[in-house]
């Protein structure tokens, strides 16, 4: 059970965690048309290591990164690389506003894959914001129609792999710091981008224009996942995640404003449903706290 207390705090880490999400959507397109997904995360990753080794250092906390649990890190990486190279992909081939409403299904995800994985209690509130969850995934898919392609189905499984990494994370908060999980972030995930970009021994390296986009890109996903590491460590997974739903809004705007997308109603129809199977279940949750 969740302390009223401690519920406040997460929601304002989310809040943090929607404004750097949002930034690396913007930065990742502006980078997709001179790198690949893996080059992206692999500079990514190189950023975000510089940063957290020197905070930890400058605070202290070195000492936090430890061996423990080292499986489940590299579960939880890997889960987050494959999910995240779909998602940057997926940003630049549909509307944004569609990419952030299948994203936004990873809540979806964590209830269901929750009581296998962190031993969750799966209740009647849970059922039905699951279902609500997969009836808003059909209007916004649409697999019966013609918009399903290679980026819609992509961001889906996005979806499922930022779900499995939120529960790998919510393992992890309850031994290990924050220092310690953003620090096997960087570093696993920088292994699996250079292995991934090198396969083919063609790395391209950054223009001056590029640069500052990767520099914040690597800046905004470290921070968006300090923000989300530390609202889990106050707050159960199925509460603290559905609060990112305010992203929806505001990159539809986004897409319009900047890249002329239109605002598709069908897809706003089914994330108000996700939305609503999530805002139910954090309703309930709230009242029981």
């Amino acid at each position: 059970m969740t302390e009223p207390s401690k519920t406040l705090p997460a929601m304002l880490w989310m809040i943090g965690a929607i404004g750097s999400f949002t930034a690396m959507a913007v930065a990742g397109r502006a980078v997709s048309f001179e790198l690949d997904t893996f080059e992206i995360m692999m500079y990514r990753s190189f950023v975000g290591i510089v940063i957290v080794l020197a905070v930890a250092r400058a605070s202290g906390h070195l000492h936090d990164i430890t061996r423990r649990h080292l499986g489940v890190h590299l579960i939880r990486n890997i889960a987050h690389f494959a999910g995240q190279n779909l998602w940057f992909f997926a940003i630049t081939v549909i509307p944004l506003a569609q990419v952030f409403a299948l994203e936004f299904t990873s809540p979806i995800w964590v209830l269901v894959l929750s009581p296998l994985l962190l031993g969750e209690r799966m209740t009647q509130t849970r059922v039905l914001a699951a279902l609500l969850g997969f009836a808003g995934i059909l209007i916004v898919a649409r697999p019966f129609g013609e918009t399903v392609g290679l980026g819609v189905v992509s961001a889906a499984l996005a979806a499922i792999g930022f779900a499995l990494s939120i529960i790998f994370t919510k393992r992890l908060t309850r031994s290990e710091r924050i220092t310690c999980i953003l620090f096997y972030l960087t570093a696993m995930q920088a292994v699996f981008g250079i292995l991934c970009a090198g396969y083919d021994g063609d790395i391209a390296l950054p223009s001056p224009a590029t640069a500052p986009w990767l520099l914040l890109i690597g800046c905004a996903g470290l921070l968006a996942h300090f923000c989300l590491t530390t609202a889990l460590s106050l707050a159960p997974a199925t509460v603290v995640v559905p609060v990112d739903f305010i992203r929806l809004p505001l990159i539809a705007v986004i897409g319009w404003a900047v890249y002329h997308e239109p605002l598709d109603l069908w897809v706003l129809l089914g994330a108000v449903l996700i939305f609503a199977g999530n805002y139910y279940n954090i309703w309930s949750e709230t009242r029981s706290a």
